[in-house]
């Protein structure tokens, strides 16, 4: 199974932090900027190390003590941001990073960032065409920069550019060349064939950059990145609810429905949802629940909603879940219950009467969330909700 990709950010300086992770921002990321180390469920957490003006010796300590704390919160890409003029201690930074990321790890450098005038060319950082070392950069009064050509500043091999190169093949090439590896980019499209091949180089990769890199990098990442399933929940019996769930299943759900003594018996239930728990895996586009057609009248209506909550937040417990979507006002009730949500903010709607949100408090705060009546909708209403809240499109 492919992993769950979760990238971390670390930046010498906290404005670099940003520039660099709205980019996945803008690649539809749940990306966070962290001030003060904490948990967090986004899928991208950038941290500033703070360390340009410091010494060398205490920038490395940074560096090392950041990547260690990202690497506890489980990302499994790491992007160091560097200056686009390669102002601070980037030599530093860069081996304190590959000491503590991986002993296979391969630092891809390339600070370029054509739109503000930055390139690199034959291993030289330009800025408007002029070496870098020969610009205002080079009389920075905090880190004035000495070294224009970066292979040498950094003790690193060069790749050159080739014309028509694709990714795959740039990356032969960066493999051949660790452990620190300088990479032209003198345009966006060059940028983007470096974006590819640091994708397809996996974990190992150090991405080693500005924010013109990442631009490129965010959405390469995320074409490798599967993104977590959904939980859909039905309780409606309702034809539409009925029709609308069976699309969501022929979409590549994981469907699952319990007959009436699973519900009825606690020992039975348990079994039941342990299976269904245990079944589940993160290949799958959505967890689907659906109430049993079939009904008994010692099985009470309120029982079903109930057991398909408590199931369902034993799921979102467990982590890597996108979000919910409920049908039936009785299901939705239950599952805020159960999460011990206080409120949902309510964000826009996924087709007409059919609000998205997120929920206010309790153990999935921020948690995505979709509601919508059992005749409400057309044939596919589930499948764009599942869609809307895995990809974080504009309902």
């Amino acid at each position: 199974m492919t992993p769950i990709i979760r990238v971390g950010i670390v930046a010498d300086d906290l404005t670099g932090a940003g520039d660099t992770a709205v980019q996945f921002v803008r690649a539809g990321w749940k990306t966070e900027l962290q001030l003060r180390p904490r948990e967090s469920a986004a899928d991208v957490i950038a941290v500033t190390t703070d360390s340009r003006a410091g010494s060398e010796r205490d920038a490395a300590d940074a560096v090392s003590t950041a990547v260690t704390r990202v690497r506890c919160l489980h990302v499994t890409r790491i992007y160091k941001k560097i200056d686009s003029t390669l102002r601070g201690h980037v030599r530093a930074e860069v081996q304190a990073a590959l000491r503590v990321w991986s002993p296979r790890a391969i630092a891809v450098v390339c600070p370029a960032f054509p739109a503000m005038g930055r390139t690199v060319v034959d291993g030289q950082l330009r800025v408007g065409g002029v070496p870098v070392a020969n610009t205002v950069a080079g009389a920075d009064p905090v880190t004035p920069v000495t070294e224009s050509h970066i292979p040498t500043l950094l003790g690193a091999s060069h790749v050159a550019r080739r014309s028509g190169e694709i990714g795959r093949d740039l990356a032969r090439r960066i493999v051949a060349c660790g452990p620190i590896v300088v990479v032209d980019a003198a345009d966006e499209h060059e940028l983007r064939v470096l974006a590819e091949a640091i994708a397809l180089l996996g974990a190992d990769a150090i991405a080693v950059g500005s924010a013109g890199l990442a631009r490129h990098l965010a959405p390469a990442w995320a074409a490798f990145r599967l993104v977590p399933p959904a939980i859909v929940i039905v309780t409606s019996l309702h034809e539409i609810a009925r029709r609308q769930a069976a699309a969501v299943a022929a979409d590549g759900a994981y469907h699952r429905e319990p007959a009436p003594a699973d519900l009825i018996e606690d020992g039975a239930w348990t079994k039941w949802s342990a299976n269904v728990l245990d079944g589940f895996d993160q290949t799958y586009s959505a967890l689907l629940l659906t109430a049993p057609a079939e009904r008994r009248a010692e099985l009470p209506a309120s029982l079903i909603p109930r057991r398909f909550a408590e199931l369902a937040a034993r799921a979102i417990a467990r982590g890597h879940i996108s979000g919910v979507v409920v049908t039936g006002g009785d299901g939705a009730r239950a599952l805020v219950d159960a999460l011990e949500a206080t409120g949902i903010n309510l964000r826009d709607e996924v087709t007409t009467s059919v609000p998205i949100g997120t929920l206010v408090g309790g153990c999935a705060e921020g948690l995505p969330i979709v509601t919508k009546a059992g005749a409400f909708g057309d044939a596919d209403a589930l499948v764009h909700a599942v869609e809307t809240i895995r990809y974080r499109r504009e309902a």
